[in-house]
């Protein structure tokens, strides 16, 4: 009789569990559809407007050539600025390894070869990687006595750039590229499911406190 007890509760206890399992399964799949749907959204908000400067993050480059999608964003920049919309280009990317420049130098020629006057380019040379592409152009931005900035990247890198800036304490805005190299669906695609897991990644990160360093604030949703 006891045993018939504990076999009745202990099934019982196993459906319980087994329901929150399903639930927790079942809000996490509703988390990644989320975070999908709204990397792609944001992929459509162009807030283009008067600002002190455009950062450009860093896309690669190699041989004093932009990478392709590097130069689809130096070139967003370029127009940026030729119809008066910054008067200043912070262009971000430090030196790959096996490189012998810096992205954002070889940026800066680019911008210099197609008119901007060097003396309204700013670089950073430190950073790899996005986070830190708008943790040292923030610190340009502060140096210079800026208030609000452009942020130009592809439109599926917007909404985590964009989280990142605003980490930064940033006042900036959107202007995705009106041309990427991500448009067919064999590469836009894949970055479009990239950009999703390391945009919940990085929320994730700003949720713990001893992960965040400190050029970081506490995000609020």
């Amino acid at each position: 009789m006891m045993l018939a007890i504990y076999d009745i509760k202990y099934m019982k206890t196993r459906r319980k569990k087994i329901r929150i399992f399903r639930w927790l399964i079942l809000a996490f799949i509703l988390y990644i559809l989320y975070s999908a749907y709204s990397v792609y959204a944001y992929s459509k908000v162009d807030e283009t407007r008067q600002a002190d400067a455009a950062i450009i993050l860093g896309a690669g480059a190699g041989a004093r050539k932009p990478s392709p999608v590097f130069e689809e964003r130096i070139r967003h920049g370029i127009w940026l600025y030729e119809n008066g919309y910054v008067e200043k280009l912070i262009f971000t990317g430090g030196q790959a390894e096996g490189n012998d420049y810096s992205d954002a130098s070889v940026a800066r020629d680019y911008a210099i070869e197609h008119g901007v006057a060097p003396e309204n380019i700013l670089i950073e040379e430190k950073s790899r990687i996005t986070w830190e592409n708008l943790i040292y152009a923030s610190k340009i931005v502060q140096e210079q006595g800026m208030q609000e900035v452009l942020i130009v990247s592809d439109p599926l890198h917007m909404r985590r750039a964009m989280l990142m800036a605003e980490n930064c304490q940033l006042q900036a805005y959107s202007s995705p590229t009106q041309t990427t190299r991500y448009i067919t669906r064999q590469t836009k695609v894949p970055f479009w499911i990239r950009e999703s897991f390391f945009y919940m990644g990085f929320r994730f990160y700003n949720m713990i406190p001893e992960w965040r360093g400190e050029n970081t604030v506490v995000f609020s949703p």
